[in-house]
C-alpha cells in the first residue's frame, strides 16, 4: 500500500518535494509522543512534524477545541470580527515582551517572515536586509532571497539586496579559534565594517538557534551586541522564532531572550509549534511598525477560527503544565546522555543545543568534513529501531536534528537515546 502511494506521489507532486527514507513512511495516527505508520509500526517521535507537534499528538485539549469550534464555524476571513483570533492575539502580545505589541496571523512561518520583511522594508524605506550565514527563513520568493543556506536556496533572484553576517555558527568559520567574548567582538567588528560599505539596511533577521542549519547558535549575547550597533543606526532586529519560540529551548520562552540585554526585538515571527499541527504563523511588532503600511490588507486564512481555537488551547496547556520547564529538565538529561554516547562514536563531531532542540553533527571520522551519507544511514537505522528524527546542516556540515514534543518524559528520553545510540554505533 505504501509503495503504491509513493508511486502516486511521484506521478503528481514535484520532484523537489523531499521525502525521508529509502522506503518513504506514511504516518497514519499519533498519541502523546508516539506515531504509527500504515503497516501498524509504532515509533517514538523525536521530530514532531518538523518541530510542529509541540505539546503532544492528539492532545485532548486541542482536539476538543478544534471539534467544538468546527461545530460552530471554521472560517470567515479577517473581514469580520473574530473572537478566537482576538483572544489568541491578546495572549501572544502579553507573553511577547514587546511593548505596545500588535499581532498579525498568517498560515506559515514562511508567510510570517515575508510579512516581517514587508513591514521592515516599508518602515525603513530600504530593500537591503542583513541575514545570517547558514540561515533558513522559508520557501517563498522573498524568504529564499534572505536564506543563507545553499541547500535550500533554489534561486539567486530576489526582490531584496541581502548581505550576510558572521556569527550564527559557533564551532566553524573564521572565528572558531576565539573564546566567546572575542568571538562576539569579532562578529560585531565585521558587522560594523559591513555597514560602512552599504546603504542603510532595513533590518537584521536572525534565528536565535538556526533550525534547518543543524541547530547551530552563537554565544549568548551576540544579538544583544548586534542590537547596540543596529539601534544606533535605526536598523530593525527581526527574531525568527518559528522553531525556537514557546519555551522549546528550556532556558527561555523566546530564543531572543538569550540575547535580551538590549531589550526585545522590534519584530518577532512565529509559527510551527503554536498550532500543535494546525497551520498558524504570525508576526508580533510594535504598533508603530505594524501600522506603517499605507494600503489595505487582509488575510483569507490567517487567523481562521478553528486554527485560533487550537492555538489558544495549545498555548494555555503549555503554560499551565510548564512545558518550558520540562524542556529544560528532560532536554538537559537527553543532551548529556547523547554527549556521553558521542564521546565513543568517531563519526560524531559535536552534540549541541539547549532544551529539546538538539543537534548531533556527524562528520567523517578524524576530519571536520560533512558526512551526509552517514546521517542518512543513522536516520534509517533509527527508524528501524522505532525512532523518528530529522536532519539538517549548511555549508560542509551534516547533522541529526532531535526535537521531540515538549511533554517528553524522562523514560521516553532514555528510550530514544538508547535507540539513537545503537544507530550511531552501527556506523
Amino acid at each position: 500500500m505504501t509503495r503504491d502511494l509513493f508511486a502516486r506521489h511521484r506521478s503528481v507532486l514535484p520532484d523537489w518535494l523531499s521525502l525521508y527514507y529509502e522506503d518513504p513512511l506514511e504516518i497514519t495516527h499519533g498519541e502523546g509522543r508516539h506515531v504509527w505508520d500504515a503497516a501498524g509500526n509504532k515509533y517514538l517521535d523525536f521530530f514532531g512534524g518538523i518541530l510542529t507537534t509541540m505539546t503532544a499528538h492528539a492532545l485532548p485539549e486541542v482536539t476538543k477545541a478544534i471539534s467544538e469550534q468546527a461545530g460552530r464555524i471554521n472560517h470567515s476571513s479577517t473581514l469580520y470580527l473574530n473572537r478566537p483570533m482576538v483572544e489568541l492575539a491578546e495572549r501572544i502580545a502579553q507573553v511577547s515582551g514587546i511593548p505596545d505589541a500588535r499581532v498579525f496571523f498568517t498560515t506559515s512561518g514562511t508567510e510570517a517572515n515575508d510579512t516581517a520583511l514587508l513591514l521592515a522594508t516599508t518602515h525603513r524605506r530600504s530593500n537591503t536586509v542583513l541575514a545570517m550565514r547558514n540561515s533558513y527563513h522559508g520557501r517563498s520568493f522573498g524568504a529564499v532571497g534572505i536564506t543563507g543556506n545553499r541547500s535550500w536556496s533554489p534561486t539567486s533572484l530576489s526582490p531584496l539586496q541581502t548581505l550576510y553576517v558572521h556569527g550564527g555558527v559557533r564551532t566553524r568559520g573564521p572565528y572558531v579559534h576565539l573564546d566567546d567574548r572575542a568571538f562576539i567582538d569579532a562578529c560585531v567588528a565585521d558587522l560594523e565594517d559591513l555597514l560602512g560599505h552599504t546603504r542603510p539596511p532595513a533590518a537584521l533577521i536572525a534565528e536565535p538557534v538556526q533550525g534547518v542549519g543543524g541547530f547551530t547558535s552563537p554565544p549568548d549575547g551576540l544579538y544583544a551586541a548586534f542590537r547596540d550597533v543596529l539601534h544606533e543606526r535605526g536598523i530593525l532586529w527581526i527574531a525568527d522564532e518559528v522553531q525556537t519560540g514557546w519555551g522549546r529551548t528550556g532556558d527561555h520562552f523566546w530564543g531572543w531572550q538569550a540575547h535580551g540585554r538590549g531589550g526585545p526585538p522590534d519584530i518577532v515571527t512565529f509559527a510551527k509549534g503554536i498550532g500543535n499541527g494546525m497551520s498558524i504563523g504570525g508576526v508580533i511588532a510594535r504598533a508603530e511598525i505594524m501600522n506603517c503600511l499605507d494600503a489595505h490588507s487582509i488575510s483569507t486564512f490567517g487567523g481562521t477560527q478553528v486554527t485560533m481555537a487550537a492555538g489558544l488551547a495549545n498555548l494555555n496547556h503549555l503554560l499551565e503544565h510548564d512545558l518550558q520547564g520540562n524542556a529544560r529538565r528532560v532536554g538537559g538529561l537527553l543532551i548529556e546522555r547523547l554527549r556521553a554516547v558521542a564521546a565513543q562514536v568517531p563519526h560524531v563531531r559535536e552534540v549541541r543545543g539547549r532544551g529539546l532542540m538538539i543537534g548531533v553533527e556527524v562528520t567523517r571520522p578524524g576530519t571536520d568534513r560533512a558526512d551526509p551519507e552517514a546521517v542518512s544511514a543513522v536516520l534509517e537505522e533509527a527508524r528501524a529501531g522505532g525512532l523518528l528524527i530529522g536532519k539538517g546542516g549548511g555549508h560542509d556540515t551534516s547533522a541529526l536534528r532531535v526535537a521531540p514534543p515538549m511533554s517528553l518524559t524522562v523514560a521516553e528520553a532514555e528510550e530514544g537515546a538508547a535507540i539513537l545510540e545503537r544507530a550511531l554505533r552501527s556506523l
